[in-house]
């Protein structure tokens, strides 16, 4: 990565940077001059010119409030990871974190999650499929063999819509069974 590509990538820039755009400003060099020779915005060298004039400092100034443990970037980070792959836990997160070079606890990046948008990372749920329901599905396969396309369409496996299921049975059964329900199906 290049020098002015890390500089434009923080926040601030660094101490050193400050201090020559100051000491070219007392050269007699105006804005344009310094913003040119030093590839920087012309508000850049203003404001940090300004600041200079106003405090006798270019160092940076102690801030009002505790700082963010998570930077930009490394929040950034976390949420593409998280993306990427929905099933890591709090704690990989945190090892990734400590790796980036910003050790944090885990409720620092659940914080730092949630305000990103993404909540309760859990596994999805498993298939309620056990070995007596594929066991019953392949009898029921070799059983209906010679059935035409028209009729295995119209089979719906508890697997498939839970959700209509729920609906149609609303508590007739338990929620484990394999269930087969034969359902028309409008022609077209």
């Amino acid at each position: 990565m290049s020098e002015q590509m890390r500089i434009m990538r923080s926040k601030e820039l660094p101490e050193e940077l400050r201090d020559r755009i100051v000491a070219r400003h007392r050269s007699g060099q105006g804005y344009k001059k310094n913003s040119a020779a030093l590839k920087l915005p012309k508000s850049t060298v203003a404001s940090i010119i300004l600041k200079w004039k106003t405090f006798g400092t270019t160092r940076t100034l102690p801030r009002a409030g505790r700082l963010a443990k998570l930077s930009y970037w490394g929040r950034r980070a976390l949420v593409r990871e998280v993306k990427k792959n929905p099933k890591i836990t709090v704690a990989e997160l945190q090892r990734c974190s400590r790796e980036m070079g910003e050790s944090c606890g885990k409720s620092t990046i659940t914080a730092a999650l949630h305000q990103s948008g993404l909540y309760g990372r859990r596994a999805r749920r498993k298939p309620l499929l056990s070995a007596r329901h594929m066991k019953a599905r392949m009898e029921f396969a070799k059983k209906h063999l010679k059935d035409s396309k028209m009729v295995r369409n119209k089979i719906l496996w508890s697997d498939e819509t839970k959700n209509f299921l729920a609906l149609i049975l609303s508590g007739m059964c338990g929620e484990n069974q394999a269930l087969l329900i034969t359902c028309p199906i409008q022609s077209q």
